[in-house]
């Protein structure tokens, strides 16, 4: 995957400390504050727990340093600094060892809505607070040590996996169906998309429907899947599931419910 050419990832110093100009800082605050007022009442108890762990605010980019302390202290985990877009092999690597790739650059404010790379709001906002729950990041390492090994088309399925989990997820909880996926807790519009309207469809979780649903990155989800609790993430780890990965593979992707990008 190359990096970008607008977007260039911050390096830190020799203390590990990265100094962000205050526009950027001014940019994390603008999304942070629209975000958490969209979230609080729709994301999942373990989310928000998560937010308090890692002490995230509105007042500044946070620092790799201090999320990677917060996430060991929990779950064992850490934050990697990666510039941008990464290979498929280096994503499974990390992830296997606990380390969730965060890439150092903030969207641009004519970007706010929507970027296809995934920059630090998204990887520390959207998914860094559920690593600090154990059903969550014990599921995010499975998933690391299986795509390390998978062949390339076997990583084609448990892509869809990770999707309509890990990044679009929902899941049931007392107080009603709640956000666990990254990229809607990250997304002011597929946060309100997703919980609000009546276009999408709304499924129960089903580990075969799931590894054979098509997705497009670039719109509004036509579909989510919805987990009981989180635990339910964990039970996938307990079970053989590259032999699932194969028998979705035997049985070929179910029709699409979008329309083919255009050209």
């Amino acid at each position: 995957m190359n990096k970008p050419n607008h977007y260039v990832a911050r390096k830190p110093d020799e203390q590990g400390f990265i100094e962000y100009p205050a526009g950027e800082h001014e940019t994390w605050r603008i999304l942070y504050e629209r975000q958490i007022g969209a979230v609080e009442i729709r994301a999942c108890p373990e989310f928000i727990r998560g937010l308090e762990i890692l002490g995230l605010s509105a007042d500044e980019i946070p620092q790799l340093n201090d999320i990677t302390e917060k996430l060991r202290e929990s779950t064992g985990w850490s934050a990697a600094r990666v510039p941008a877009l990464i290979s498929f092999d280096r994503f499974f690597e990390l992830l296997a060892n606990r380390q969730f790739p965060v890439a150092t650059f903030i969207r641009s404010r004519e970007e706010l809505d929507y970027l296809e790379e995934p920059d630090i709001f998204h990887e520390v906002f959207g998914h860094c607070p559920l690593l600090t729950n154990p059903d969550f990041a014990q599921f995010t390492e499975t998933y690391g040590q299986l795509g390390l090994k998978a062949s390339k088309e076997e990583r084609v399925y448990l892509a869809r996996l990770y999707w309509m989990t890990v990044e679009f997820g929902l899941v049931m909880t007392n107080k009603g169906l709640r956000i666990y996926g990254g990229g809607i807790l990250s997304s002011f519009r597929e946060t309100m998309y997703a919980m609000q309207s009546s276009d999408p469809e709304r499924l129960s979780f089903d580990l075969m429907t799931a590894l054979r649903t098509p997705y497009r990155i670039d719109i509004l989800q036509p579909v989510y899947f919805i987990i009981q609790s989180l635990s339910e993430l964990h039970s996938l780890t307990e079970i053989d599931l590259m032999a699932k990965v194969h028998e979705a593979m035997k049985l070929g992707l179910l029709e699409s419910k979008f329309a083919p990008k255009s050209a």
